[in-house]
């Protein structure tokens, strides 16, 4: 299952430097956060650490998905502030956000 990690980290993905949102993301997980990150407008770069696992970065150095979420930056597909459960595809507590 994804976490939050509090430390940010910038690397180069694809010749371009990213700041890491995820790493050992599923493709899945890596359809999830592209659409989503895109929607929001950041440029999504990812490449495959081994079979099936992903690590995946945004073309702003400065994006720290903790922060993101918990100041409620982000929207979901639907227009909606995202939430914690929102970026974990967990079901979400309270949709009234």
């Amino acid at each position: 299952m994804p976490s939050f990690k509090g430390k940010h980290i910038v690397e180069e993905i694809n010749g371009v430097r990213c700041s890491i949102v995820e790493t050992d993301s599923s493709k899945e997980r890596l359809e999830f956060l592209t659409k989503f990150l895109e929607k929001n407008n950041y440029k999504v770069f990812s490449i495959a650490e081994e079979e099936n696992k992903f690590k995946i970065g945004v073309n702003d150095v400065l994006f720290n998905p903790v922060i993101a979420v918990y100041e409620r930056r982000l929207k979901t597909m639907e227009g909606k502030v995202a939430t914690h459960e929102y970026w974990f595809q967990l079901p979400e507590v309270n949709t009234d956000r």
